[in-house]
């Protein structure tokens, strides 16, 4: 039990520090990755890559002897730099037939729905956010639920059903009567 509530404590600390560095780096990092590809959307996926590449390397945020800032620029400029060098490798794509489809669909919107959903989630009480972690993100039962936290099955069910009520006044949608 204590190497999961070691590695529970890790995962916090991880997501916390990549958090804090996006509130403090993100906009810096978009700007300056925006003017370096002249393109919002490969500009997002550069700081994307660049927030991986600290959470992988922690220490050397920690340990290095200039600005975390500066780390998290030049990893975004080489991330840019090693983009452009792959593009000139490769030969030239073919541009898509008229009439046909995209194989993908745009992922835009549900990006900008996990981060609508992730920011009411901090909304909520640390109760609350582990109850609809368990069950919702990690689809375990109330009984799975329940052990992992260390509480009875109710009081997952309680907790389950108050954040899901927070979650719903917090966007504005009303329980229809007669429903949970």
């Amino acid at each position: 039990m204590a190497l999961w509530g070691s590695r529970r404590r890790r995962e916090a600390e991880d997501e916390a520090l990549i958090r804090s560095l996006y509130n403090e780096h993100g906009r810096a990092l978009i700007a300056y990755a925006t003017r370096l590809t002249g393109d919002r959307a490969a500009a997002e996926d550069v700081v994307q890559e660049t927030l991986i590449r600290a959470w992988r390397n922690p220490d050397a945020l920690v340990n290095s002897k200039g600005s975390v800032r500066g780390w998290l620029l030049t990893v975004a400029r080489n991330i840019v730099i090693d983009r452009v060098r792959a593009l000139q490798a490769r030969p030239a794509e073919v541009a898509p037939a008229a009439g046909t489809e995209p194989t993908q669909d745009d992922h835009a919107d549900s990006v900008v729905n996990s981060m609508v959903v992730m920011e009411a989630l901090e909304s909520l009480s640390e109760d609350h956010r582990a109850v609809l972690m368990e069950v919702y993100f990690r689809r375990r039962s109330v009984a799975e639920a329940a052990e992992a936290l260390g509480v009875p099955p109710g009081t997952v069910k309680s907790r389950s059903h108050h954040a899901l009520q927070a979650l719903r006044r917090r966007f504005g949608r009303r329980t229809p009567r007669g429903k949970g």
